[in-house]
Parts: C-alpha cells; sequence; structure tokens
C-alpha cells in the first residue's frame, strides 16, 4: 500500500485541477478566452449580486462561493494561455503582485513612514504612479474599456478627463436627457458618490422590494 499523498496547498490543487479537467474534459479543452468571457461576466455580475443582497453585511458562505466561482474563471484563462506559451497563473500573480508593490510606497516602499497616508493623497499617489507607467497614452480615454455601464464608464471618463486639466460642465437643466444624467455623474464625482453604485441601491430599494 502506498502512502497517501500529502494534500497540496488550495491555490495549487485548483491549478492542478484546471490542467486536468483541461486535458479530460472535452467541453472544457475547447473553451478559448473568447468563449470564456461571457462565463467571466456572468461570475462577475453574480459576485456583485452576493455583496448586495446581504444587509449590512453579505452572506459569508454565498459569497465565497461566487468568488470561487470567480477565481476559477481566472485560473481557466491562465491555463488556457499557458498551453500556448503565453504565461501561467505564476505569471499573473507575479504582475499583480510587482503592480501592488509598485503602486503602493506608502506600504512597501523603505520610506514609507515619509509617504502620504491619508486615503485621498494614497489614491492620487497611485493615479499618478499609474499615469507615469501608461506614459505613451495621450488620450485620457485610453485605457476605459467601452463596455463598461454607461454610469460607471461616464464616471471613469470623467474623472480622468479631471486629472487631465479638462473637467467636465454639463448643464443640469438640459433639455437632453442623456446631458442631465452626465450631469449627475458630474455631481456624484464631486461629491465623492459612485453614481453607479447609489443607482443600484437605489433601484434595489425603491423597485426591487414593492
Amino acid at each position: 500500500m502506498t502512502a497517501q499523498e500529502p494534500p497540496l496547498e488550495p491555490l495549487l490543487e485548483l491549478r492542478s485541477v484546471m490542467a486536468r479537467l483541461r486535458a479530460e474534459c472535452p467541453w472544457k479543452r475547447e473553451q478559448t478566452h473568447r468563449s470564456l468571457l461571457r462565463y467571466l461576466l456572468e461570475e462577475a455580475y453574480e459576485t456583485v449580486e452576493a455583496v448586495e443582497s446581504g444587509d449590512p453585511e453579505p452572506d459569508a458562505d454565498h459569497l465565497r462561493e461566487e468568488l470561487g466561482d470567480l477565481l476559477l474563471q481566472v485560473y481557466f484563462h491562465a491555463a488556457v494561455a499557458a498551453e500556448r506559451g503565453a504565461f501561467d497563473i505564476d505569471d499573473v500573480a507575479r504582475g499583480i503582485t510587482e503592480k501592488m508593490v509598485r503602486r503602493n510606497p506608502h506600504v512597501f516602499a523603505p520610506s514609507a513612514a515619509e509617504q502620504p497616508q491619508d486615503a485621498a493623497a494614497v489614491n492620487d499617489a497611485w493615479e499618478a504612479i499609474k499615469a507615469e507607467e501608461k506614459a505613451e497614452r495621450t488620450d485620457p480615454a485610453d485605457g476605459v474599456p467601452t463596455a463598461l455601464p454607461a454610469l460607471l464608464y461616464a464616471d471613469k471618463l470623467v474623472d480622468r478627463l479631471s486629472r487631465a486639466g479638462r473637467p467636465v460642465h454639463v448643464d443640469a437643466g438640459a433639455d437632453a436627457i442623456g446631458e442631465r444624467l452626465l450631469a449627475l455623474v458630474v455631481e456624484a464625482r464631486a461629491d465623492g458618490v459612485d453614481p453607479e453604485q447609489e443607482l443600484r441601491d437605489a433601484v434595489r430599494r425603491r423597485l426591487t422590494s414593492s
């Protein structure tokens, strides 16, 4: 009788499971980055729903499950990429780790104690470092996905333009509904409010419970 193999660390085990599924499951074997996009979006929105359905905090088991489904999509895409020698899940983890260290000098830099520590200043520093990394981008709209929900898309563009010294001014009393919506986005950003989340919360309060 052979000794039972010691259990793998959970993330290593997930990597192993994903590799075996790609090799042995006909459906998973034929998936591509493009065919997987719908599932990535679905799992992301299901995670949002798990968070928003809790009052005041999400149900831990529900959120854990949805985060697992979302994590699986990350591993799935990494496994597809690894098969063609592009990158693997270690490269994904390494890249985001390096980015977090680089963009958070208030935590990781030798002079961390001298860095700004309040949330607003930290965010400004993050954006400045990000701008340096993306110096080749001359249009503030570059890198903002056009497929974002409309309010979130507008919010990110208003922020980008403001940081580029091109603040957006919109007449809240304009005739066009779109212009008035954009004016509300500008107002929300000025007040430090997330317009996308505010609308979702308002819909849930007013409509879904009626």
